[in-house]
């Protein structure tokens, strides 16, 4: 079974991960049911508070897991991505083992301060949130609403969807009819999707 490292830390956006964990951790549908599931990583083993006030607690720290334990790391946006450092390290640590990292909303900011977008394409919720950072990557910015590159996702605050979409097809979760189906329910609202999804029960 390969893991997938959710983090976890204060203010995390309930809204950003949603998609990204029911895909990984329901067998229904994947190309290798139970091949994948969620595990989540803290700082600490301290209890964490969203920002819609809900409270989890982490599986592990990043102190008892490596990349070589993963198949990829995702960062959720928060309220603390100006000084999340702990999690900004593990994102070099994982793609330095090319151990593919996702980020959406703050987490881009985590992601540019590390130094990790100054030459992959990538986006935000929009450019002028990077710039503070003194990154150098502003020429690869992307206006949409989430880029691969080089095992590197990014997203916007906005776009919890097509960031999940980003995730399933990098690690493989679903094959390319099942993924397009997906994507027309749930990013399209097109119902054409679900009946295509149950023609593959």
């Amino acid at each position: 079974m390969k893991t997938v490292h959710l983090a976890l830390y204060p203010t995390l956006a309930d809204w950003e991960f949603g998609y990204v964990a029911a895909g990984i951790n329901n067998p229904e549908y994947q190309r290798e049911p139970g091949a994948f599931r969620i595990v989540t990583v803290g700082a600490t083993h301290d209890p964490v508070r969203t920002i819609g006030g809900i409270t989890m607690v982490p599986d592990t720290t990043l102190a008892e897991v490596s990349p070589t334990d993963s198949a990829m790391l995702v960062l959720p946006g928060a309220q603390i991505w100006d000084a999340n450092d702990a999690f900004v390290d593990a994102a070099r640590r994982w793609v330095d083992a090319t151990v593919p990292v996702a980020g959406i909303c703050g987490a881009t900011v985590g992601l540019a301060r590390g130094g990790l977008l100054d030459d992959r394409r990538h986006t935000s919720n929009a450019p002028e949130q990077l710039t503070p950072t003194g990154y150098a990557g502003a020429a690869h910015y992307v206006d949409a609403p989430a880029v691969t590159d080089r095992g590197v996702i990014t997203a916007a605050a906005v776009a919890p969807v097509d960031f999940a979409r980003e995730v399933f097809a990098l690690l493989g979760v679903y094959q390319p009819a099942v993924l397009d189906a997906w994507y027309r329910l749930y990013g399209h609202q097109d119902p054409s999707g679900f009946y295509a999804l149950q023609g593959e029960r």
